[in-house]
Order: C-alpha cells, then structure tokens, then sequence
C-alpha cells in the first residue's frame, strides 16, 4: 500500500531501463492488467498495476485527486516513465503525463472527460466516486487541449468495434496532438476490451515505449 493505494510492483532481474505505471479502466482491477506489468518486466521494465480508489483493495471513492495517485505511483518507478492506461486508464494516462513528467503514453481506447462524466452522473459506471470533485476534474481536463499542447509521444490504440468509446475519439485525438512521434493503431472489428489484452499490440506499445524512453534519457544507472 502507499496513500491508501493498492499496487503490485514488478522488477527485472537486471537494472530497468525505465519504469511504466499500468491504470485499468472503471469497474477493474490491477489484476486485470497483470499481463500488460509482466509483459513490461520482462521486457526489462518496472512496472507498477495499482487499484484507482474505490475499486479492487483500494478503498474510499474515485475523487478529483486521482490524478495525484497516479504521480505517486509513478515515484515508486525509476526514470524515464511510461503510462499505459484502458478506457478510464487511457484518459488518465493523457491528462497526467504532464504532471508526472511522463516520456511516453500509451492510451488504449481512452475514455473522454465527457463520457466518463456522463457514465459517472448517470450511474452506467457504477463505481464509489466522490461526484462532484471527479466532476471538476473533469471539466478541467479535456484531453483534446491537452494533446494539442503536450509533446510527449503518444501512442493511441483503438478498435473500431468499440461499442462504448467510438473509435472517431482517437482519430481525433491523433489529428490534433503535437506528440513527437505519435501513432495510430486502429483494429478492425473487436470491442471495448478487446485489445487490452492483445499479446502483439502490448509488443507494439512497448517497442514504441522503448524507443521514446531511449530518446529521452538513461534509466536508473546500474548498480555499482
């Protein structure tokens, strides 16, 4: 546990290269992306799964501070960071790569504040939230702003199947981002969770993740 957070920590046997904190989406758990942590670990990451509040082991309710819970995970990883957040997750990989001082994102299906609003106020994601502050979170951080003004690369995968976020929300995401690099990947067919868990495409997140984390510096130096 740290600030009341649920995590999972992963380690390579040898010194990472970088670290990648995993967010899941509304109404998951850390569990649910244990293969994406594993797959980062023996890639040669670290990698941090954790519980949002009000979900999994962490207690309380999903609030406006939860952007902060992400940056406290990130300081368990070494440098440079990665996030890679589904749905809820992949939102929250975007508005907080600013403030963790992220390297890259990997957004998979990201929600937009609109509708995680929407599902929040209406009840269809039923999950322990503090309303009105994820509320005024939401409102502070719609993610089209936000990539127009980020440079962190970002990688955006979406399946055109997608029966809760249409996959137009990436595309647009996309064209208006000034991430260097940045991509698209959209897969026929599928649905919501359907590439969350695709062995090839986390291959392709972490080859993207590599070669921006390369650009951006060394990890932690090796032991002495």
């Amino acid at each position: 546990m740290r600030d009341g957070l649920a995590y999972t920590l992963w380690l390579p046997k040898m010194p990472p290269w970088g670290g990648m904190v995993v967010i899941h989406g509304a109404q998951s758990q850390k569990e649910n992306h244990h293969d994406m942590a594993r797959a980062a670990r023996d890639a040669g990451m670290a990698a941090v799964a954790f519980d949002l509040r009000g979900h999994g082991e962490t207690g309380g309710r999903l609030d406006g501070h939860v952007l902060d819970d992400v940056a406290a995970m990130a300081a368990l990883l070494p440098r440079p960071i990665a996030l890679r957040g589904s749905s809820l997750g992949g939102f929250l990989a975007i508005a907080a790569a600013e403030r963790v001082g992220a390297a890259a994102v990997v957004a998979v299906c990201p929600a937009s504040a609109s509708g995680l609003a929407d599902g929040l106020r209406s009840g269809r994601l039923d999950v322990p939230v503090d309303l009105p502050s994820a509320e005024a979170l939401l409102a502070e951080h719609d993610l089209g702003p936000i990539v127009e003004r980020s440079a962190v690369p970002l990688l955006l995968l979406h399946a055109r199947g997608d029966e809760r976020v249409p996959f137009e929300h990436s595309v647009e995401l996309h064209r208006r981002s000034i991430a260097e690099p940045k991509r698209l990947i959209l897969v026929p067919g599928g649905h919501h969770r359907s590439l969350q868990h695709d062995a090839e495409l986390q291959g392709e997140s972490l080859r993207f993740v590599r070669r921006a984390l390369a650009a951006d510096g060394p990890a932690w130096p090796s032991p002495r």
